[in-house]
């Protein structure tokens, strides 16, 4: 499974980014996909799963400004990031498992910095 992450930027506090995520292989029939970040130092953070029956979950720390959702024509899955807050600064990174029983597999990344 190939995935590649776009959408990353700078932006000020308050302001909204989209986040996606192409993949190489037919995203419906994957188990789950979702986004984690990473602050350097940091440990990495869970920020947003959605599995294949379309149930999400989310990091406390942004429900209510996050939706994590797919596109099923065009492939994509997609991470809308609304208040975005200083401190949702961080690299995101896109991840799928095909199977419970398969390891995930992980984009490249792309950058967020929410300036105050």
């Amino acid at each position: 499974v190939q995935l590649v992450e776009s959408g990353g930027g700078v932006v000020l506090s308050g302001e909204s980014l989209r986040l996606s995520c192409s993949c190489s292989e037919d995203i419906s029939i994957i188990n789950v996909m979702g986004w984690y970040r990473q602050v350097p130092g940091q440990q990495r953070e869970l920020v947003a799963t959605l599995t294949s029956s379309d149930d999400t979950d989310y990091a406390n720390s942004v429900k209510g400004r996050f939706t994590i959702f797919r596109n099923l024509i065009k492939n994509t899955m997609h991470l809308q990031m609304n208040n975005l807050k200083p401190e949702d600064t961080g690299d995101y990174y896109c991840y799928a498992q095909r199977t419970w029983d398969e390891p995930e597999f992980w984009g490249q990344g792309t950058q967020v910095t929410v300036s105050s």
